[in-house]
């Protein structure tokens, strides 16, 4: 088996995501809600943050809700895949990585909440 390597790697992997996340928008409502959220809120980081630091928590929150939900998904498609009969471990997979999500929004409110309370209130 031939591998790719160096450029042609990075192309081909670059290729992949690309495909994943193309997947992502086409099949999970979720996914595309974030995705548009973001867009508003990653501008909206620079603007927000007073210093580097911030800007980073600000994006990096967001961007990690898009990273969660991408891997939930992954997990979903796993377990799917595996098969679609009840079974207890298959639903427990799904919930954690549901609840991973919602961990990774909590962050992302918590974050924006306090830098943008101390940005309106001064602390």
């Amino acid at each position: 088996m031939h591998q790719r390597r160096g450029l042609r790697r990075l192309v081909a992997a670059t290729g992949f995501s690309m495909a994943g996340l193309s997947a992502a928008w086409s099949s999970e409502e979720a996914f595309r809600q974030e995705a548009v959220l973001a867009v508003f809120l990653l501008p909206g980081a620079l603007v927000l943050g007073s210093n580097t630091v911030e800007r980073l928590l600000l994006a990096g929150s967001v961007l990690l809700v898009l990273i969660v939900e991408l891997l939930n998904t992954a997990v979903e498609y796993t377990v799917d895949r595996i098969g679609t009969d009840h079974h207890d471990l298959s639903g427990r997979a799904k919930d954690l990585g549901s609840a991973a999500v919602l961990l990774s929004l909590l962050l992302a409110g918590l974050t924006w909440s306090l830098i943008g309370w101390e940005r309106l209130f001064g602390g």
